[in-house]
């Protein structure tokens, strides 16, 4: 997949599932250089409940993190970007922290993740990375402590539930294990329908790109069918809409017929009492006469004369 459709999607995609938990920035610009970090994140205090329901991605922004997303294996030299970027945060915090009333402790400064859908044994040992399965599972790994980095390789992770939103990230067929529990998830979950639009978004934009591989394709075929479904319901959500909306006209038209009814039925008797009669004359006046409310017709009927009555509304 050439990198724009995707980068945007990762990043649209982790600000809606991060947004209910803090102030979520992303393209954020590093003052050192002209660069940029593909989600910058501060939790709100309260947020703990949907940090869970987010599974291990929850845990990851459960503390101020940068989060840069990769399609493919980020490279070395990716990696060392992305570690710029942190150091060049550390940097920014330090200038806003002055006197050491302020200093700031370690573990209040961000963590940098990184995600990749691979991460190689020699990338891996190059950086001299550590695993804590007890605490964060298979497929975590960890820089030195004072570099605050992490590697999340995405084709480890388990399948479960707690990984679920990070292996929506993934690709081939990491990826599309992801969307069919996307698929199976309760339909009034709120997180399921911001990534299923999301993921149709980027079906849009692979479509309309020339430069698409074969996983592109792929991907675009897992997506059509929910796609088409999307569409179904949409439609019979608009005929179901036009269904209530007819049926709420008809009563409001219905009740409006019957107060006219009602008023020519009054006015009917008024003019029988009056005339003891009704000719093919009277009964024309009959329909302009309903159109007025019983405070206009009634004294018209009570005072006037035949003759008058034609006359006015004739």
């Amino acid at each position: 997949m050439t990198r724009f459709p995707y980068d945007q999607f990762a990043k649209d995609y982790l600000k809606e599932l991060l947004q209910p938990l803090g102030e979520v920035e992303t393209s954020r610009k590093v003052p050192a250089q002209i660069r940029e970090i593909d989600v910058y994140f501060l939790p709100s205090p309260q947020s703990t409940s949907d940090t869970i329901e987010l599974g291990l991605l929850g845990k990851f922004v459960a503390e101020p993190a940068l989060i840069e997303p990769f399609r493919n294996a980020a490279t070395i030299a990716e990696i060392r970007s992305c570690m710029n970027k942190l150091f060049d945060i550390f940097a920014e915090v330090k200038r806003h922290t002055k006197g050491d009333k302020n200093r700031i402790a370690e573990s209040d400064l961000p963590r940098l993740w990184i995600f990749s859908h691979t991460a190689s044994e020699s990338i891996l040992d190059g950086f001299r990375t550590n695993l804590d399965e007890e605490v964060w599972g298979i497929g975590v790994h960890f820089l030195g402590d004072y570099l605050r980095t992490g590697i999340v390789a995405i084709h480890q992770l388990p399948c479960t539930q707690e990984t679920l939103w990070l292996r929506i990230l993934g690709k081939g067929r990491v990826q599309q294990q992801a969307i069919n529990e996307l698929e199976a998830l309760p339909l009034n979950n709120p997180l399921r329908s911001k990534a299923i639009d999301l993921l149709l978004s980027l079906k849009t934009t692979l479509e309309f790109n020339q430069n698409i591989d074969e996983e592109d394709r792929d991907l675009i075929m897992r997506l059509s069918p929910i796609y088409e479904q999307k569409l179904a319901e949409a439609k019979q959500e608009g005929i179901q809409e036009g269904i209530q909306e007819g049926i709420q006209e008809g009563i409001q038209e219905g009740i409006k017929e019957g107060i006219k009814a009602e008023r020519r039925n009054v006015i009917e008797n008024l003019l029988r009492v009056r005339f003891g009669f009704l000719d093919a004359e009277v009964r024309v006046i009959i329909e302009a006469l309903s159109a007025l409310s019983p405070e206009e017709f009634t004294p018209l009927l009570l005072q006037l004369s035949r003759e008058e009555l034609l006359a006015r509304f004739l």
